[in-house]
C-alpha cells in the first residue's frame, strides 16, 4: 500500500513538473502542440488506415488557437500545424528533383493553415464558433484548391477518410462535405474539452472574453451539450449512410473492364527515356491477358484501360507504335484506352487518352484539361530557372478541352488523368455528359516507392462515392484498382509488377446529390465565411471600443 502511495505521489510530482514547465514556456508548448496537430492530420492519410486521427488533430489545433485572440499568433500556430502536416505528406514531390520543390510546395500549402488560424481567431468570438471554424476550414481548402496556378487540392482532409466512417457523406456533398464534417467533429470535441476545463478551473474561454464583466449566458451552458452530441452524430450519420450506397454490382447494366499495369523499366524522371520499353510492356501484358482469356482464366473484357504515359511515343505520328497498339487491340478483341503523349504542330504536347480499336485505330479522345504546374508545364519558367536546373525538364503540355467523356463499346466513360482526380471539377463535365463509368489512367513511376500512389488511390475512392460510379484506376507501376461505387476496392495490384485486373462492373445513369449540387455548397460555405469575418471584425472593434471606455470609466 505504501509503495502504491509513493508511485501515485511520484506521478503527481512528475505531472506537476510538466505543468510547471508548460506554464513557464507557454509559446513553446503551444508551438509543439500545433506541430503535433499537423502530424496527427498526416497520420490520418493512406497508406495508414487511421482516419480517426484527423478530428483529433483538428481538436488539438483548435485548443491551441483558442488560447488568446491575437491574429498574428493565430497565423503562426496555423502555419506550424501546416508544416507538421504537409512536410511529411509531400516528400514524394522532391524525390528526384531535390528538396527545394518539396519545401516550397509544403510552405505554400502551410500558408493556408496559417490563414485558417487567423480566421479561427476572428470567427471564434461568434456564437456557435465550432461551426464557424469548420466553415473557415472549408473556405481555406477551397482557396488552396484554386490558387495559385489553379490550386493544389492534395491533402484535403476528405482524402484521408477513404477507410473511415465519414466517407459515405461524399454522396451528399463530395469531398468538401467530408472535410467539413471531420473538422466540425474536431472543433466540437475541442468545445467539450474547453467546457470541462472551465468547470474544473472556474475559468472562462479567453477567446470569448470581451473584457467587459457580465453574467454567463445560458447559451454557453447549453453549447457544450450540443457540441458533444454533434461529435457523436456526425460519424454515426456517415456510418448509417453507408447502407444507402449502391452495392458493388448494382446498376442499370454491366460491362467487363480490364486495367493493364505494364510496369516500367526503372523508376524516376527518366523512366520515359525508354519509351518503347514502356509501350512494349503494356502490349505484352495485354497480349498475355488475351491468352489467359482464351484459356478461360478470365472473362473477355469489353474495354481495356491502359495507364497515362503507356505510349509516350506518339502513335498518331509513329506508324510502328500504332501498329503494335492495333495488334494488341486485335488480340484482346476489345477497344483499348491508350494513354499517350501527342505532339502538336507548334511542338507543344497534350496528355491524352484515346480509344483505339484494331480496325479503326484512334477514335474518341480526352486531352488532359488540368495540367500539372511545375511538372507538365512551368509557369514563369525564366524566373524558376534561377533556383533549379530542373526547370528546363518541366514539360510544355497544354490543357485540352471537351467534356472529359469518351465512348467505347457503347459506354460513356468519364476520364480524369492522374493529377486531375484531386480536383472536384474533374468529373463534373463528364457526369453532365452522361458518363456511366469512371476511369483514372495514371503514371506514378515518377514518384518512386512513395506514399503518393496510395494517397491518389484514396482520392479515386472518394470520387467513386461522390458520383455513384464504379471507377477503374490503371497505373503504369501501381497501384491499379477496380473500385466500387461505395468506395470499396474490389481488386488491387501490387507495386512495380506487370498485372491485369479484370472485373464485371455496373454502369449507372443515376445522379447523386453531390453531382447535382456541384460546387455550390462549397461556394456557399466560402460566402458565409466571408460574411462571418465581416461581422467578427465589426464586433471586435466594438468590443475593443467598449473595453477602452470601461477601463477609462473605472480609472476615473
Amino acid at each position: 500500500m505504501e509503495r502504491q502511495d509513493r508511485e501515485v505521489e511520484q506521478g503527481n510530482t512528475t505531472a506537476s513538473r510538466w505543468s510547471e514547465q508548460l506554464t513557464r514556456y507557454p509559446v513553446a508548448a503551444r508551438s509543439l502542440a500545433a506541430v503535433a496537430s499537423g502530424l496527427l492530420l498526416f497520420g490520418s492519410f493512406p497508406p495508414r488506415p487511421w482516419w480517426f486521427l484527423a478530428p483529433i488533430g483538428i481538436a488539438l489545433l483548435t485548443l491551441v488557437l483558442r488560447v488568446d485572440t491575437r491574429l498574428r499568433s493565430g497565423f503562426g500556430y496555423g502555419l506550424l500545424a501546416g508544416f507538421g502536416f504537409f512536410l511529411p505528406l509531400l516528400p514524394w514531390t522532391g524525390i528526384y528533383v531535390g528538396p527545394v520543390p518539396w519545401l516550397a510546395l509544403s510552405t505554400a500549402c502551410a500558408l493556408y493553415l496559417g490563414l485558417f488560424g487567423v480566421l479561427s481567431r476572428l470567427l471564434g468570438r461568434l456564437p456557435g464558433w465550432p461551426m464557424w471554424l469548420a466553415l473557415a476550414w472549408a473556405a481555406a481548402e477551397w482557396g488552396r484548391s484554386s490558387f495559385p496556378f489553379g490550386g493544389f487540392p492534395w491533402g484535403r482532409l476528405a482524402f484521408g477518410q477513404a477507410d473511415g466512417w465519414f466517407l459515405p457523406l461524399a454522396v451528399l456533398g463530395g469531398a468538401p462535405l467530408v472535410s467539413f464534417a471531420v473538422v466540425l467533429s474536431g472543433t466540437c470535441a475541442a468545445a467539450v474539452v474547453l467546457a470541462v476545463w472551465r468547470v474544473r478551473r472556474g475559468a472562462g474561454d479567453p477567446a470569448e472574453t470581451s473584457g467587459v464583466p457580465g453574467p454567463v449566458p445560458r447559451a454557453r451552458r447549453v453549447a457544450p451539450a450540443a457540441a458533444a452530441l454533434t461529435c457523436v452524430l456526425l460519424p454515426l450519420a456517415g456510418l448509417g449512410l453507408r447502407a444507402a450506397l449502391p452495392g458493388p454490382l448494382e446498376g442499370d447494366s454491366t460491362i467487363t473492364v480490364a486495367a493493364i499495369q505494364g510496369s516500367v523499366p526503372r523508376l524516376g524522371l527518366d523512366f520515359n527515356a525508354q519509351r518503347r520499353a514502356v509501350l512494349d510492356n503494356h502490349v505484352r501484358r495485354t497480349e498475355q491477358l488475351a491468352d489467359e482469356v482464351a484459356a478461360g482464366r478470365f472473362p473477355a473484357p469489353d474495354v481495356v484501360v491502359w495507364p497515362e504515359n503507356s505510349s509516350d511515343i506518339d502513335p498518331l505520328r509513329n506508324r510502328d507504335a500504332a501498329a503494335v497498339i492495333s495488334e494488341a487491340a486485335r488480340r484482346i478483341s476489345a477497344p483499348i484506352l491508350v494513354g499517350a503523349v501527342l505532339v502538336n504542330g507548334d511542338r507543344t504536347t497534350t496528355n491524352s487518352v484515346m480509344v483505339w480499336t484494331a480496325d479503326g485505330g484512334p477514335g474518341d479522345r480526352h486531352d488532359k484539361k488540368i495540367v500539372q504546374p511545375f511538372g507538365e508545364y512551368l509557369p514563369m519558367r525564366g524566373f524558376f530557372r534561377l533556383f533549379s536546373d530542373y526547370a528546363d525538364r518541366a514539360g510544355y503540355f497544354v490543357p485540352g478541352h471537351g467534356d472529359g467523356t469518351i465512348r467505347a463499346s457503347g459506354t460513356e466513360i468519364g476520364i480524369a488523368t492522374c493529377y486531375e482526380v484531386a480536383f472536384d471539377r474533374a468529373f463534373r463535365d463528364s457526369l453532365r455528359s452522361g458518363a456511366q463509368l469512371l476511369a483514372v489512367p495514371t503514371n506514378n513511376a515518377t514518384f518512386g516507392d512513395s506514399e503518393m500512389t496510395y494517397q491518389q488511390l484514396a482520392m479515386s475512392r472518394v470520387r467513386a462515392v461522390e458520383h455513384g460510379r464504379s471507377l477503374v484506376v490503371a497505373a503504369t507501376s501501381g497501384v491499379s484498382a477496380i473500385i466500387a461505387a461505395d468506395g470499396s476496392v474490389r481488386q488491387e495490384s501490387a507495386l512495380f509488377v506487370p498485372e491485369a485486373l479484370v472485373a464485371e462492373v455496373p454502369l449507372r445513369s443515376s445522379t447523386t446529390p453531390a453531382t447535382a449540387l456541384g460546387p455550390w455548397p462549397e461556394l456557399a460555405a466560402v460566402f458565409v465565411t466571408v460574411v462571418g469575418v465581416v461581422v467578427a471584425v465589426v464586433r471586435r472593434r466594438a468590443d475593443r471600443r467598449l473595453s477602452d471606455e470601461f477601463v477609462a470609466t473605472a480609472g476615473s
